[in-house]
């Protein structure tokens, strides 16, 4: 009997498809540190990575991998599982590492805690960025801590050792990567939970960019007083710190940092906001474009107000009579001779270029299609603008006026003889003496 629920566990570790909430443990990768003072009196840390099992189960329970570092995560007020409900454990990936409260020594208020805890941060990503959470672990123990900084006693941590521990803190953001566009709105999630009632809670929203860091909010349930704006106090007594940005600008940019702390504890968690701003792409012709042979236009394929500032712009050609087979068609051949201008910067910060070629009528490329098609980050597809070239022989207009032009100086020439030819007779006639 025992050899198979044996059997049976070692099934379902093999197993890949079954929800977290099913299976109730998480492979984890544990960083673990060793810290030493070198010759020269400076902290140096060495990070070990080490094999670990999130495992949710009630104390006492065997370890599901009795090869790793199993953190049991038992009942407590807070269930990590609740904020991955429906995601699959293959889509998660998870990391512990240890918690440094800095030294400052606080007897967590939850009852029958004892005197003394070890604290290890969890780490949870969805594998598609779809959200990430941060949990601290707290291991409870009878050990008094030794008076130094808690990072250079670090106890000892054996390779099939067992760590019973409750989640005394849950950070969570549904947003850990965001895209947006000039003059949006938008909400950056955080939500958060403690094990316990009546805490004095601090709240803050920082923004750091290019080594710079901003604070813009900040709360205390202790004073009761706020700093800055853009988080509602009544979501925030439910848990909920989402920040809004009311009008997205350029300067919007940057890491936003959600932080909760809890005396001894501080958690956070980083978002990126990139702005993304569309190009506008215009062309200098119409859909048509009607030349006469020998004739020549320059085309103007101008990509404006986009951000950021890589961007492709191609220009092709093509039979459309073929383009719109699904099977066959030659591929669009792209234009070699394609100059692109020096990137214009704006005055809200985007910028515009443009790539232009000059057009030498053909008959043989009548009926041609030319496509601009231009390609940027915070676009899906690419947008692509397409006029059809058509060319003329020469019209006959031409040749009636050039005989028109040779009469008209035909007659001029005649005129001024047949003058010439009068006025020399008059001569001639005033000369005879009869």
């Amino acid at each position: 009997m025992g050899l198979s629920w044996k059997n049976l566990i070692y099934l379902y570790l093999s197993a890949g498809v079954l929800c977290i909430n099913q299976v109730s443990w998480l492979p984890c990768r544990f960083t673990d540190e060793n810290v030493t003072v070198n010759e020269e009196g400076h902290t140096e840390t060495q990070f070990i990575h080490r094999e670990a099992m999130l495992q949710f189960g009630h104390r006492g329970d065997a370890p599901l991998n009795p090869h790793a570092i199993t953190f049991l995560v038992t009942a407590s007020k807070l269930d990590l599982r609740r904020y991955v409900e429906g995601v699959e454990r293959e889509q998660l990936e998870c990391e512990l590492r240890r918690y440094s409260t800095e030294g400052v020594h606080v007897r967590w208020p939850v009852q029958a805690a004892q005197e003394y805890n070890h604290w290890y941060r969890c780490t949870l990503k969805h594998s598609k960025g779809l959200f990430a959470i941060t949990g601290v672990l707290r291991h409870p123990t009878d050990q008094p801590p030794t008076g130094r900084q808690d990072y250079r006693s670090w106890p000892a941590i054996g390779d099939r050792e067992i760590l019973t521990t409750t989640v005394a803190l849950v950070i969570k953001t549904q947003s850990p990567s965001v895209r947006a566009g000039l003059s949006s709105q938008q909400k950056l999630h955080c939500q958060f939970d403690l094990d316990h009632r009546g805490p004095n809670v601090t709240v803050e929203w920082h923004r750091q960019h290019r080594g710079e860091k901003t604070r813009l909010f900040s709360h205390s349930s202790r004073s009761g007083q706020t700093q800055g704006t853009g988080v509602g106090l009544k979501r925030l007594a439910g848990g909920d710190a989402s920040y809004t940005l009311p009008f997205t600008k350029m300067s919007s940019e940057g890491t936003y940092i959600c932080s909760v702390s809890v005396n001894p504890l501080l958690a956070s968690l980083d978002i990126n906001l990139q702005i993304e701003e569309p190009p506008r792409v215009s062309v200098n012709v119409g859909t048509n474009l009607l030349l006469q042979e020998g004739g020549e236009q320059k085309v103007v394929c101008e990509a404006e107000n986009y951000y950021p500032l890589d961007v492709e712009i191609v220009w092709y050609e093509q039979d459309p009579a073929v383009s719109g087979q699904r099977v066959g068609a030659p591929v669009p051949k792209k234009l070699q001779n394609v100059l692109l201008s020096s990137h214009k910067h704006n005055n809200d910060k985007t910028y515009s270029v443009s790539a232009f070629f000059y057009l030498q009528a053909s008959l043989r490329d009548s009926g041609r299609q030319f496509t601009c098609s231009v390609s940027h980050q915070s676009l899906r597809v690419s947008i692509r603008k397409s006029f059809i070239l058509t060319v003329e022989e020469p019209s006959s207009w031409v040749f009636y006026l050039a005989v028109g032009v040779t009469v008209v100086v035909l007659l001029v020439i005649l005129c001024a003889m047949l003058n010439y030819l009068r006025s020399a007779r008059k001569r001639a006639l005033r000369k005879k003496p009869y």
